[in-house]
């Protein structure tokens, strides 16, 4: 049947995110015939609000940083500076050549795309609103879809404090950053999750005055508590003004003509005014849960998310949910592997079920950032014996010819399995590096049998050997 020829699919994804369209591309290829409802632009957040647009800038970040460096390895290099301009024209140039592939993709796998806004009427109709010519979801009709089975992958949106409304020039979201062309003179990041240091690195490295402000006792305190010394450390000596521990009131945030004021300081001590041109709310994502349809079925919203099994089920029959929608770990390659999960269960293929606890993190602050599996502090909550081997950048060839050699690799172990239960790196390229350790625990490998495995040298790829064999007390070069 030629695609756009009827209403009746044998599957409707809702949303066109990584999670969507990596759904709707695998049930094509399982011969399902399939839409792809999306009100916007295909890609959804990671790819025009999130991770491909940031990363660009944090590649011209990176770069700049390196030249301003370039004496220490012999070369002279005449006057430098950022133009803000041409970062973010480069920025939509890679959005938009990905953008096209992805709808080549569509079309190479025969998936309908529909834009427009859907919404369902119960689990398995999705009325459409249709976008017209210049885009707006309801001017072009409506369309009314029947499926066998729908997948709901509608996303999240950026959120702030209670009490601080950002306005998108004093006050800002990581939206409004992307939106942007220019540089403040100084900025208050307020949150030190992935989002809020990568951001501080990049204004930092453009020439920025950054304050980073974080609730809780560590940056980026998701991670392993010895990688958040690392980078605070790392930040402190870029420059960066780091505060952890920060209590403020949100409601008294002043803006005026010269930017934002708020008095900040740890509880129980003095507060401290602090002053900036432009504050950057990074405190979180909210799910996508409202104006879908949802109150129509009997899926579940529990904390604001979607409740579903491993196999991404909700708790209406033939309706899926996947990626931000559910909660857990906001990342586009969880929510990819969830929509590869849904169509597959939906294929009755029985796939295993997700597990959460070996899907890779990785944040592109400077240093880098990535873990997979359980933090030193996880292990010691739940009283599972472990055993540490820890390599240090310092140690490593290719980090001492690169230049860059914070941080360290960090293999956790059980103490009497050998299994591989968690792997914590901070430093250069190790959001390229960790995807040894992926396959590793995926294989349920032990951490002497990635000692074991030959890094060729001189590599960073090194340091995880080396780290491994530290966990037997042999490691060779520290």
């Amino acid at each position: 049947m030629a695609v756009g020829s009827s209403n009746s699919f044998d599957l409707v994804v809702l949303g066109g995110g990584t999670g969507g369209y990596s759904a709707a591309f695998r049930a094509a290829q399982m011969g399902l015939r399939t839409a792809l409802v999306e009100e916007a632009r295909i890609g959804g957040t990671c790819l025009h609000w999130g991770c491909i647009p940031t990363k660009a800038m944090l590649e011209s970040a990176d770069l700049y940083a390196r030249i301003r460096d370039a004496s220490s390895f012999g070369l002279r290099v005449g006057e430098t500076g950022v133009d803000m301009g041409v970062i973010a024209r480069r920025r939509t140039q890679v959005v938009d050549r990905l953008t096209k592939g992805l709808m080549s993709l569509v079309k190479k796998n025969q998936v309908e795309f529909v834009h427009g806004h859907g919404v369902l009427e119960r689990a398995t109709k999705v009325r459409v609103a249709l976008a017209g010519e210049d885009g707006t979801p309801g001017t072009g009709g409506e369309r009314l879809l029947d499926a066998t089975d729908v997948i709901l992958a509608t996303g999240s949106r950026v959120k702030s404090l209670p009490g601080l409304v950002p306005d998108g020039t004093r006050i800002v979201t990581s939206d409004d950053v992307l939106r942007s062309h220019s540089l403040p003179e100084s900025l208050i990041v307020v949150g030190a999750g992935a989002v809020g240091v990568e951001f501080a690195s990049f204004y930092r490295d453009m020439g920025v005055d950054v304050t980073l402000l974080e609730y809780l006792p560590s940056v980026v305190p998701l991670e392993d508590a010895e990688v958040g010394q690392v980078l605070e450390r790392a930040f402190r000596r870029r420059g960066i003004a780091v505060m952890t521990s920060a209590r403020f009131d949100p409601a008294a945030v002043t803006v005026d003509g010269d930017g934002v004021r708020l008095s900040v300081g740890p509880e129980g001590k003095e507060p401290k005014e602090l002053r900036a041109t432009q504050m950057l709310v990074a405190t979180g994502r909210a799910a996508n849960v409202e104006g879908i349809g949802l109150e129509k079925t009997r899926a579940v919203i529990d904390r604001g998310v979607v409740k579903v099994d491993g196999r991404m089920r909700t708790a209406e029959p033939h309706l899926y949910a996947i990626g931000d929608l559910v909660g857990g770990l906001l990342l586009a390659h969880v929510a990819a592997h969830e929509g590869i999960t849904a169509v597959e269960t939906i294929c009755g293929l029985e796939p295993d079920p997700i597990d959460y606890t070996i899907m890779p993190r990785a944040t592109y602050s400077r240093p880098q950032i990535a873990s997979i599996g359980r933090s030193e502090q996880e292990l010691q909550r739940d009283g599972v014996p472990y055993r540490i081997g820890k390599f240090p950048w310092t140690a490593n060839a290719k980090a001492l010819i690169g230049g860059e050699y914070d941080g360290f690799a960090k293999v956790l172990a059980h103490a009497e399995t050998d299994q591989v239960l968690g792997v914590h790196l901070v430093g250069p390229h190790v959001t390229d590096l960790i995807a040894e350790s992926s396959v590793g625990m995926l294989l349920e490998s032990t951490a002497w049998e990635i000692a074991a495995a030959v890094h060729p040298h001189p590599t960073l790829s090194e340091a995880i050997g080396e780290a491994a064999m530290a966990v037997a007390g042999r490691s060779i070069n520290f």
